[in-house]
């Protein structure tokens, strides 16, 4: 063979390709060009073009990231073209921990001119979205009424006359403001877009749909926001788009001309994009910041089965069809929707070491098909043919979320403009493991799991607190059950449970674990399972504040954990329900609500005191169980682990660690915030409030979180029904856990109000009522007997 030199040249051309194309580092920076090698010296100026190069490469391989802001023009997708062997992983990461930002925003250079009154205008050349204004860095307000201030917890901020005639006369043309309200029961929240106003005041809205119970906005926590006519205090700002006219009202101490404007265009930074068949495999990102995404409350519309959210399938950093990637060390910081969506066919991969903060909606949500549930419903009200559910258990496909990891993430005031979310969600998965997080400050749950669909969840090492700070009737842990078997009529969910003994656990074929984990809620329950919740295993906790609450469901197992300053509240359990509460530490009795059967043991376990236990015993339960001081070790110092001589260890109670609750990394250590110890003191159950006769009915005041909770109430109003004698005029028409709300067409918001309406009814009168039942008002007509 005659060796020439253009065959030499080939050669050479072709070793230096391979030897190319498995080196390990590639380099990208702002200050780069994609026409570089992407090298050190020469890096590549996109992530776009490094992907490009990276599936040249068949080895293990790391993208760095110079120090800069990336200001992305549309998404980073990964694909399974992008997919890697395990042995040969990508990872996109800063070069030596440099500050790499990855933003959704773009970045403006504008000139500022004085408008009136302290407010500055400009005019935007470009064609853009204007949803959000960041000014070096920090968040801008919208032009809102009321205006905001961070130390009023409902939305920094609201006003029962936000959207009254008399200020909407005010307004000259309101069209694209947006009107922000929690939901009238205070179970998350709805918003709205204004689509124009009447010659009277009255706005036409679009929206509402962000909650699965539908219902009207709340009277009182309520504003409005993007109002011309509102842009009345420093940082907020308001934007004309006929116009192209950027107006905002600067602090004293900013030189707008200097300033970085930045506003956000893009709802989703990176994208995973694979299937179950084709999967995007093996992809780290490590230690970049995500920023300034679009807010996406107007998109959340899609309901998740029968639990009261609904959801929106897309965050700043959205995963479908992914195994095995990794999302480390990384800070979600400002953004307008959900932090990180896992949604549908996931396996494997872990969200780990993140700080996410100050985030619109919530920060870690995974979330199946809808077409893998069996007999699947969509709404609280709806309910299956208990005869014609299918009974096959588990899931008809596998496109969903499992064997995902939430480890080690400080997850920080979440839900500033959506308020039916959570630190972590989980809807129609199988095994998510959520371990050693620190979630705080959050208007709804801490964790939040939206079904049984199907369970296999373990939740553990979580330090938890500051929740439900701007909504009601629920905790920081939440849960719902409302699986193909549930039903909401009681005496309905008695008779399937009886006919159908195991359909319960047709959905949740998996116990889901909630142990050694630290709960505080202030406005709700420290572990909230609801409406169904079942096949549950709860042991080993700390419950700060809110006790712990079992309504409905089956197949629940609590033990050895310590509530502290409250105690166990049991409401409406069913036949047959096999519960056990045992070996627990409590320091008030029980509040039980609409409880006539106690499960298949409730005992050996810790009452402050002689009264309390033997009100137990009178009830049926704990004959084993005994009462006395805990004799905790340092209480002040959240040390809940008693002392040897306590009566506690005697009945099986066993010590568990009380230093292992939250985040482990020491970064993340130094910036948490610290959940507040409470000082000791005993809860009475007695709330001074007594029964009152009322036509052969024992009937008391509702007035309580619990007496709401249970009955389904939005507030603390209406006499609830505790017990109807068989020979009461009543008896057939109203039952126990009714709450009457009206009485002769008098509405009833206490006793008084009931009594004084009973005094001018007549023998053999036709009563009319309205009563509250299964969540559910109802009307009721009958004729008194003589």
């Amino acid at each position: 063979m005659k060796v020439t030199i253009k065959t030499i040249c080939l050669l050479l051309s072709i070793v230096l390709t391979v030897s190319y194309c498995s080196a390990a580092d590639i380099y990208v920076s702002p200050h780069g060009n994609d026409h570089n090698p992407g090298t050190k010296a020469k890096p590549f100026l996109t992530i776009k073009r490094a992907q490009q190069q990276v599936r040249k490469i068949k080895s293990a391989t790391t993208v760095y990231l110079r120090a800069g802001i990336y200001y992305l023009n549309e998404p980073v997708e990964f694909s399974s073209r992008d997919s890697r062997e395990k042995n040969a992983t990508v990872t996109y990461q800063p070069y030596q921990r440099e500050k790499v930002i990855i933003s959704g925003a773009i970045s403006l250079k504008l000139q500022w001119h004085d408008y009136k009154d302290g407010i500055k205008q400009a005019h935007v050349s470009q064609d853009i979205v204007f949803d959000e204004l960041f000014v070096n860095g920090r968040l801008q307000h919208m032009a809102r009424y009321p205006n905001y201030d961070p130390a009023i917890a409902h939305y920094g901020g609201f006003a029962a006359d936000a959207i009254s005639t008399e200020r909407v006369n005010k307004w000259h043309d309101p069209s694209g403001g947006y009107v922000h309200a929690l939901h009238e029961s205070e179970w998350g929240g709805f918003s709205y877009l204004i689509k124009g106003k009447d010659d009277k005041g009255n706005l036409s809205l679009e929206g509402g749909y962000q909650n699965n119970r539908p219902a009207a906005m709340h009277r009182e926590f309520r504003y409005v926001e993007n109002i011309f006519e509102e842009l009345d205090t420093i940082g907020e700002w308001y934007y004309n788009k006929a116009t192209h006219t950027l107006y905002f009202y600067p602090p004293k101490n900013i030189n707008l001309n200097k300033a970085t404007i930045e506003v956000p265009q893009l709802e989703t930074l990176f994208e995973f994009k694979g299937t179950e068949q084709l999967p995007v495999k093996n992809i780290i990102l490590e230690g970049l910041e995500f920023t300034q995404t679009l807010r996406t409350f107007m998109k959340t519309n899609e309901p998740l089965l029968r639990s009261d959210w609904m959801i929106y399938r897309r965050g700043a950093l959205t995963m479908e069809g992914a195994e095995h990637c990794s999302v480390k060390n990384c800070f979600f910081n400002a953004v307008g929707g959900n932090a990180i969506v896992c949604s549908d066919y996931n396996r494997h991969n872990e969200i780990s070491g993140c700080h996410i903060a100050d985030i619109g909606s919530s920060a870690v949500v995974f979330v199946g098909d809808p077409k893998a549930v069996r007999s699947a419903l969509f709404r609280y009200g709806q309910f299956n043919d208990p005869n014609a559910i299918d009974q096959t258990p588990g899931p008809k496909t596998s496109n969903y979320p499992a064997d995902c990891l939430v480890y080690n993430n400080l997850i920080e005031n979440i839900g500033c403009v959506e308020k039916q979310v959570a630190g972590v969600e989980i809807s129609m998965a199988m095994n998510i493991t959520i371990s050693h997080n620190t979630i705080d400050k959050t208007p709804r749950a801490g964790i939040n799991v939206s079904e049984g669909t199907w369970g296999g969840h373990i939740i553990e090492y979580n330090d938890v607190f500051n929740t439900v700070l701007e909504t009601g009737d629920h905790g920081s842990f939440n849960s719902w059950g409302r699986d193909r078997f549930w039903y909401p009529d009681r005496k309905m969910m008695d008779s399937i449970n009886l006919a159908h003994p195991g359909m319960a656990l047709l959905d949740v074929i998996k116990p889901i674990i909630i142990r050694n984990n630290r709960f505080r809620c202030d406005h709700g329950w420290d572990i909230d399972l609801d409406d169904g919740s079942s096949n549950y295993e709860i042991y080993n906790n700390v419950c700060l504040n809110g006790g712990l609450k079992l309504r409905e469901g089956f197949h629940r197992t609590v033990y050895n954990n310590v509530i502290i300053n409250n105690s166990f509240h049991p409401h409406v359990w069913f036949k047959n329900s096999a519960d056990v509460f045992t070996r627990n530490i409590i320091m008030t009795d029980y509040f039980p609500i609409g409880i006539n059967y106690w499960g298949k043991e409730v005992d050996y376990n810790l009452f402050p005191d002689s009264v309390s236990l033997n009100h137990a015993k009178e009830r049926g339960t704990d004959q084993h169980s005994v009462n006395g001081s805990p004799g905790f070790i340092d209480p002040s110092k959240a040390d809940y682990r008693v002392r040897p001589e306590s009566a506690v260890l005697k009945i099986g109670f066993k010590n568990f660690p009380m230093d292992q609750f939250g985040v482990v990394s020491a970064n993340l250590k130094m910036i948490a915030h610290h959940v507040v110890i409470p000082a000791l003191h005993y809860r009475s159950t007695d709330s001074n409030e007594p029964a009152h006769e009322f036509m052969g009915a024992k009937v008391k005041n509702l007035n309580t979180l619990g007496e709401r909770s249970a009955t389904g109430m939005a507030t603390e109003t209406g006499v609830i029904v505790l017990q109807v004698d068989s020979k009461s005029n009543l008896h057939g028409y109203v039952f126990p856990n009714d709450v009457i709300i009206s009485f002769q067409g008098i509405p009833v918001a206490n006793i008084n109000d009931l009594l004084k309406a009973k005094d001018n009814i007549r023998s053999g009168a036709e009563i009319n009522m309205e009563v509250f039942r299964n969540q559910i008002s109802r009307k009721i007509k009958f004729k008194l007997k003589d």
